[in-house]
């Protein structure tokens, strides 16, 4: 419990008429911290701390990496940045030993601040002083954790730094044949045989690594550590990410388990201007990435490139790639949609030559003063024309049909028409692309005259929609005919419920095993639904679970 000398003996306060003591005493929380424990995370809400005992480390997320910045000991405050200028916490304030620090709500602050002004003007400075501090630190170039050296369109090499970008790992590219190669190697080109090379932190080289090698040398977790787990998800997207910080926070054992790199289809997005609580939008990778950390901080384990051969419904064991096995107690699927292939002459070749399908920030980089094309009419190839547009000397979108507005949202179009480097050619697509080593150039076809033309191309990314990935569960969980999970109601509809109580409203055909987001058959597809179902898929688990417990107790 707080005392006037605990408040007193905090310099900024130090000078306080008794009352106002007093006031901070009644309305400030005395917050406790063990070792490791965060007084408050990056981003949270403004409020002023004082540390009364113990170490405080400060630490802030730079490309993914995490840095110290700093201590603060007894006596010192930390908060001025956000107090002064309206902000939430640019760091991360965490307790390096077992300490003792006070939190003083914003409108209180402003109270004592209202009858002692030098307490404003000391604070003031300080925050002042912490700003300059964090800009010569921002200014400081990021450390590569690792360095790659491949071609501009080895399709190999493209994979990798997606996958590196996608997990939060800094690296540097260097094309072979860039004029100062060896100078950005420091050393000699490995030879075309041996590229993509990697050079991870330590020096050690890795010439065409798989993934999951990959992230075994940089210590991504590519194997569960327990045999059984209260909530098993499969697919790393944001009804994943959700239902694993939901679940991890309420204190399940929790697994995520992802093919390729958490943030699923989303995270190719290169903006998502409609998602609740970002006014200015946010890259799909951005909150997928934050999404992570806090899955990862709760203490949910994530497997990164893992895939699932098979599930046994009746036991929930889940057979991963290479025979190993782990058991659930509920199983969320969570796999979302692939993006659905183009059957056009040329394409298959130049995949991951300069055709992609769906776009992520990564690749904004390669269409610098190039002429590209964009496939498809819905939000993601309207936000990623808009984001192409920073960079590419023109973006134009291949539309089969009449009018953008029939599906895509009214903001995007509106956004789309102030962008001079942008078009669209309606009642058009694309019947050929061409290319030796990568993409040259496409033929569209003119729907209401018949003419096709050629076009040279430095890029093309395809957004056609989506499709269910469903075709490795087994039958017992019922699918309609596009490969989409039956849930809850439908599953009744549909003749496959036989268990004795009605299905939750996420429950598939099989007790125990839910599915949200895009893989599940619904008429929203959305960032934002598939974030609620996989929360509220966490609910019907604790549900399920206290059932089955008090069945078995009977």
């Amino acid at each position: 419990m707080l005392t006037i000398e605990d408040v007193r003996a905090i310099p900024l306060f130090s000078t306080l008429p008794e009352s106002e003591l007093e006031r901070l005493v009644r309305t400030s929380a005395d917050v406790t911290l063990r070792p490791g424990e965060f007084a408050v995370h990056e981003g949270g809400e403004r409020a002023l701390y004082a540390v009364l005992s113990g170490k405080i480390e400060v630490v802030k997320q730079f490309d993914g990496v995490e840095r110290s910045l700093g201590w603060r000991l007894p006596g010192t405050i930390f908060g001025e940045v956000p107090m002064a200028f309206a902000t939430p916490f640019p760091g991360a304030y965490r307790a390096a030993e077992p300490s003792r620090v006070m939190r003083v709500e914003p409108h209180h602050y402003f109270a004592v601040a209202a009858v002692a002004p030098e307490v404003a003007e000391k604070l003031g400075a300080l925050a002042r002083e912490r700003i300059g501090g964090l800009q010569g630190v921002a200014m400081q170039a990021p450390k590569a954790q690792v360095a790659v050296v491949g071609d501009r369109w080895d399709p190999a090499c493209g994979d990798l730094r997606r996958f590196l970008a996608r997990n939060q790992i800094p690296h540097d590219w260097v094309l072979a044949d860039a004029p100062r190669a060896e100078a950005a190697w420091c050393g000699p080109v490995p030879a075309a045989a041996e590229r993509p090379v990697l050079r991870l932190g330590d020096g050690t080289l890795l010439s065409r690594p798989t993934m999951r090698a990959l992230a075994e040398k940089l210590g991504l977790q590519t194997r569960p550590r327990l045999p059984e787990y209260d909530a098993v998800v499969i697919g790393g997207g944001p009804a994943g990410l959700a239902a694993a910080v939901y679940g991890a926070s309420e204190g399940l054992r929790t697994l995520v388990i992802e093919r390729e790199a958490p943030g699923g289809q989303a995270g190719t997005s290169s903006r998502i201007e409609n998602y609740l609580g970002f006014p200015n939008g946010v890259s799909g990778d951005e909150l997928a990435s934050r999404a992570l950390q806090q899955a990862r901080r709760l203490g949910a384990e994530i497997l990164v490139t893992r895939t699932v051969a098979r599930v046994d419904p009746q036991s929930r064991e889940i057979f991963l790639d290479g025979e190993e096995s782990v058991r659930a107690k509920s199983l969320i699927l969570a796999t979302g949609v692939t993006w659905r292939r183009v059957a056009v002459e040329g394409f298959d070749k130049l995949i991951g030559k300069g055709i992609f399908y769906g776009a992520s920030r990564s690749e904004a980089g390669s269409t610098h003063g190039q002429d590209i094309f964009l496939i498809g009419a819905g939000n993601s190839a309207g936000q990623a024309a808009l984001h192409f547009a920073n960079h590419a000397r023109q973006v134009t979108l291949v539309v089969r049909g009449d009018a953008l507005a029939k599906s895509m949202s009214h903001y995007l179009i509106d956004q789309i028409a102030g962008k001079s480097n942008i078009s669209a050619r309606l009642q058009a697509e694309v019947v050929a692309a061409h290319g030796e080593d990568h993409l040259e150039g496409i033929d569209i076809l003119d729907r209401q005259t018949g003419a096709v033309s050629r076009h040279a191309s430095g890029g093309l990314f395809v957004f056609i929609g989506a499709d269910a990935d469903t075709g490795w569960l087994p039958a017992e969980l019922a699918r309609d005919r596009n490969g989409y999970v039956l849930t809850g109601d439908a599953v009744v509809k549909a003749g496959r419920w036989s268990h004795h109580r009605d299905p939750f409203l996420l429950e598939a055909s099989v007790p125990g095993i839910f599915a949200c987001g895009d893989v599940r058959l619904g008429p929203v597809k959305r960032v934002a639904s598939a974030v609620g179902e996989g929360s509220m898929a966490i609910a019907f688990v604790h549900q399920y679970l206290a059932q089955e417990e008090a069945r078995a107790r009977s």
